[in-house]
């Protein structure tokens, strides 16, 4: 079955202000990925998605938003975590992901790694398209102390219509943070690994990091859903980010 790219890109205006190495590399949906083979709140930041986020009122200073120094062994985790995370420039990010129509020990056994990977990420959130797979899956947990939720081909039925503004990151995008506005209330359907149905009614933090999530199995990075300027200055940085790695 072809792979449908997403409808959210830059427009052409924003395209050609861009110069050409700004752009993600590859518009095509990436080959190979239907069987390849995630964001637990940060120290530091008081909202996190490994995708990261920040509420717009929180102050800037970069001592005060400087991360605290990682335990050796948890930073090692991270960062193996990390290097099975996607980046920008993969096209498998500007990939719609398809439904999930086989719930079998495959599928619990992808969740479940999807959920180690976030929880060692220090993330609250992960896609599956962020691990190059494109089943319409997502995990996430907001408080540390909760279980890792899964939702399988998840579909917002309802959102309210109080939006808010915050600072969110993205563990695919490095060193990048933009403000998105986003719904504070919704309703979301969908099924758990054993194809039962599920309804989630969210607000706060948990509305946030499901639309971050759904938004991925939809091709669409925060990126997409920032002001230009923010969007000029990301690129920057992840050019940056590229150039010294």
């Amino acid at each position: 079955m072809a792979e449908d790219t997403t409808e959210h890109e830059l427009n052409s205006d924003e395209a050609a202000e861009l110069t050409r190495d700004d752009l993600a590399l590859g518009d095509e949906p990436h080959p190979g990925h239907d069987l390849a083979s995630g964001d637990e709140p940060h120290p530091g930041h008081d909202l996190a998605l490994g995708d990261e986020f920040h509420s717009g009122d929180e102050p800037h200073d970069d001592d005060e938003n400087r991360e605290p120094e990682l335990d050796p062994e948890v930073a090692a985790r991270r960062a193996a975590a990390l290097a099975q995370v996607r980046k920008f420039g993969d096209p498998v990010l500007k990939t719609r992901a398809r439904p999930v129509d086989r719930f079998d020990d495959a599928l619990r056994s992808e969740i479940a790694r999807m959920g180690e990977l976030m929880i060692d990420a220090l993330g609250v959130g992960l896609a599956a398209t962020q691990v190059g797979v494109l089943h319409r899956v997502l995990v996430y947990r907001v408080q540390q102390q909760s279980p890792v939720a899964a939702l399988v081909n998840p579909e917002i039925e309802w959102s309210g219509s109080d939006q808010e503004i915050m600072e969110e990151g993205c563990l695919s995008l490095p060193a990048v943070l933009v403000d998105v506005e986003r719904a504070i209330h919704v309703r979301v359907r969908a099924v758990d690994e054993f194809g039962e149905p599920v309804l989630v009614e969210a607000s706060g933090l948990e509305a946030r990091v499901i639309q971050h999530e759904i938004d991925h199995l939809d091709g669409v990075l925060i990126l997409n859903r920032t002001s230009r300027d923010q969007r000029k200055e990301a690129m920057r940085t992840l050019r940056e980010a590229q150039a010294a790695a």
